[in-house]
């Protein structure tokens, strides 16, 4: 039986992680909106796209939670996007009654799913998601997923080595308080800090942690490519129960020294879930800069715990 995947949101993120999750033959998708139109037109359009790419197609749009019942996987793309000069914090208040509300309905429908959370600010969504369920492990959130390839595609550049060479992860949060490793990245099997200078090192940082605020300024609306692909890669992990090791968004219990906070680590994804939270041996700094950015979370968080 195919697996059932819905996603909450029909905007630019949520249509492009359900074209990617189509052509990677994840299962049947249900892609929802409060507007039925546009889900049912995009999926439309979606499943007249794969006739040319060559695959089923299995899409149908709605407004109705009902139609989701017994998914598999729920992805929550719901919230408001980012703008030109918004923080991700911006969206704080906003978005956390709507991932509130799309919890609720969503796992009432199918209470044995995993989500996937990506309404930013992610971290805190996360953590408020988190009230609604009794089993985190089921609960992650995209970010370093994302924020990790535009380090490896800022390293591929400086280097000039295609992108496909490049390994590497961010730890933290998604947005200014994230914590890049640049200095932990691989490239075709070497160490990135063989090929790259302290100095280069220092602007891959830079380049990862504004890599979303530059897309927003050139273009005036929030990235989905990337987004969207990301999402499909950690719904190929779950769904296919790979323990591939992603940087994702999970509920620390005193990893890396931190209790009850969502921050991005390098963690093992399979049919449960998070399987695995990765350890990694950091260096003072950055020791001291994850402690602030947990920081930052939590405070967020209160704002909205109520």
């Amino acid at each position: 039986m195919k697996d059932k995947i819905s996603i909450i949101g029909a905007g630019n993120v949520g249509t492009t992680a359900a074209h990617c999750c189509l052509r990677m033959d994840l299962g049947k998708i249900v892609l929802l909106d409060v507007n039925a139109d546009i889900p049912r037109g995009k999926a439309l359009d979606l499943s007249q796209a794969a006739v040319l790419e060559g695959h089923a197609g299995d899409i149908t749009g709605t407004a109705d939670y009902r139609d989701t019942a017994g998914s598999d996987l729920v992805i929550v793309t719901a919230g408001i996007a980012r703008k030109a000069g918004m923080s991700r914090d911006d969206l704080l208040k906003i978005n956390a009654g709507i991932v509130t509300q799309v919890m609720q309905k969503a796992l009432q429908a199918s209470p044995q799913a995993l989500f996937i959370v990506t309404s930013n600010p992610v971290n805190v969504m996360c953590r408020l998601a988190l009230k609604t369920m009794t089993d985190h492990r089921r609960l992650i959130g995209l970010s370093g997923v994302l924020d990790g390839a535009r380090m490896r595609a800022q390293i591929a550049l400086t280097t000039g080595v295609p992108v496909n060479e490049v390994q590497g992860f961010v730890l933290g949060d998604h947005g200014d308080t994230m914590v890049p490793l640049p200095r932990l990245a691989v490239i075709g099997g070497v160490p990135a800090t063989a090929l790259l200078s302290a100095g280069q090192l220092a602007e891959v940082s830079k380049k990862t942690i504004s890599g979303g605020a530059d897309i927003i300024n050139l273009t005036g609306c929030s990235s989905f490519y990337a987004p969207g692909i990301a999402l499909a890669v950690m719904a190929h992990a779950l769904l296919n129960d790979s323990r591939t090791i992603l940087p994702c968004s999970t509920y620390l219990q005193g990893q890396y020294g931190e209790h009850d906070v969502y921050m991005c680590v390098p963690v093992r994804l399979g049919r449960k879930g998070v399987e695995e939270i990765i350890e990694v041996v950091l260096e003072d700094g950055e020791k001291a800069a994850l402690a602030r950015t947990a920081a930052h979370i939590r405070a967020n968080f209160e704002v909205v715990a109520g």
